[in-house]
């Protein structure tokens, strides 16, 4: 029988989860993984199977703990007419200060999605996934915010901010200043 585990998991892998989202699945080595996380190899390997294992670990911490708090307003009954502005608001802000991870690394799953692991069928589903969770939360937050619009309307509307979001996301490592743009245009379109 092996040594039990004497580590936190969940430090683990937010340890791990920050070095992924700040280099990319690919660019990331055991030795990064070891420094990060203070573990040896044999017990990130035996606590998580592989880096892969270690991966999907910290994208699920990255949902759990970073994306679905911030969405947690629109996804939630009653969702309150500015929660969408509000979203948006606190995107630009977070965009805005450069000491952000957000705003330093764009979004892990954006960045995943550029990225030759977004070929693998199982995070591609992951990806696909979550651009529907934040379709579906901005849908939610025009409804509350304008429910007498014309349902093709809003669906064009929501399209478009979901795209300005991912957008934003996507440019944020490289232009925090044009991640701003386009999320106060997502927001004009919104309020």
């Amino acid at each position: 029988m092996g040594r039990p585990a004497t580590f936190d998991r969940d430090t683990a892998v937010r340890a791990a989860r920050e070095v992924f989202w700040r280099l990319g699945f690919e660019a990331v080595a055991i030795p990064d993984l070891e420094h990060a996380t203070g573990l040896g190899r044999s017990s990130l390997y035996h606590a998580f199977g592989s880096k892969r294992g270690l991966f999907d670990a910290a994208v699920q911490s990255y949902l759990d703990e970073i994306v679905r708090p911030r969405l947690r307003p629109l996804l939630h009954d009653p969702v309150p007419s500015g929660a969408l502005a509000d979203y948006l608001s606190g995107l630009a802000q977070v965009f805005a200060r450069a000491d952000t991870p957000a705003a330093a690394n764009g979004c892990l799953l954006i960045n995943t999605a550029g990225s030759p692991l977004a070929h693998d069928a199982d995070v591609a589903e992951v990806i696909t996934a979550y651009r529907a969770e934040l379709r579906h939360a901005i849908d939610r937050g025009l409804r509350a915010r304008r429910p007498h619009d014309d349902p093709a309307e809003r669906e064009r509307t929501s399209a478009t901010v979901t795209g300005l979001v991912v957008g934003a996301y996507a440019l944020a490592r490289i232009s925090p200043e044009e991640a701003v743009r386009l999320i106060s245009t997502a927001r004009s379109l919104v309020v």
